[in-house]
């Protein structure tokens, strides 16, 4: 089966708890749970998931969201793969990320060792950062942040940002009803001005690591 994004991650585990306690949840139930706002974007992740195996087909309108049925035997049914099963002290290495280019999804996802002050309460996952756009935050090239997912953010946090359903950066954002502004801490590289719809959060900064060459 395919790669999956951190996102489809999350939906994904969403409904093996669903089904673990035998039941097929709805859009709107998925969307709750999950804390989502915009139904679209995740009626597109499901899509996504039914185009790679991993969930049924819709047979109606009213009918739950259903795993496939050899997903239920399958590691990532598990839960082997995805933010929130992993050990105690480790949290999987989902990809890279590299503004203006789709996280570069990695098809075994790697455990990380990350120490419990650097997490957040909620599910986290660890992303190489590719490039200097953030710099100046004290973020380069080849570090290891770790990500809460989440589809909201404070103004001033930093953000995994989807654009336009393809591109994605980790940026600074500012958010007003009107506009958006994603801000890179390089003065090399100017803001993103974005309409909300543009965007989809997929998560916020919460700790960074860093390895050092002998």
């Amino acid at each position: 089966m395919e790669a999956l994004t951190p996102h489809q991650r999350r939906v994904l585990e969403a409904l093996q708890r669903f089904a673990a306690e035998g039941h097929a949840p709805s859009l709107d139930e998925l969307a709750e749970t999950l804390g989502l706002r915009s139904r679209g974007s995740l009626h597109k992740h499901i899509r996504a998931l039914e185009a790679a195996g991993y969930v049924k087909p819709a047979q109606g309108r009213h009918r739950g969201i259903r795993l496939a049925d050899d997903v239920l035997d399958s590691p990532v049914a598990e839960g082997t793969t995805g933010p929130g099963s992993w050990g105690s002290g480790t949290l999987p290495l989902l990809g890279r990320i590299a503004a203006g280019q789709p996280i570069e999804a990695l098809a075994n996802p790697e455990p990380v060792e990350v120490p419990p002050a650097l997490r957040a309460r909620g599910e986290c996952y660890v992303l190489e950062v590719k490039g200097d756009s953030m710099q100046d935050a004290g973020i380069l090239d080849g570090d290891w942040v770790v990500i809460e997912s989440r589809s909201h953010a404070r103004n001033g946090e930093i953000v995994v940002a989807l654009i336009d359903g393809e591109e994605a950066t980790l940026k600074r954002i500012e958010q007003t009803p009107e506009q958006v502004l994603l801000h890179a801490a390089n003065p090399a590289y100017p803001p993103l001005t974005l309409v909300p719809e543009q965007l989809q959060i997929q998560g916020v900064l919460v700790g960074l690591m860093r390895r050092y060459s002998a």
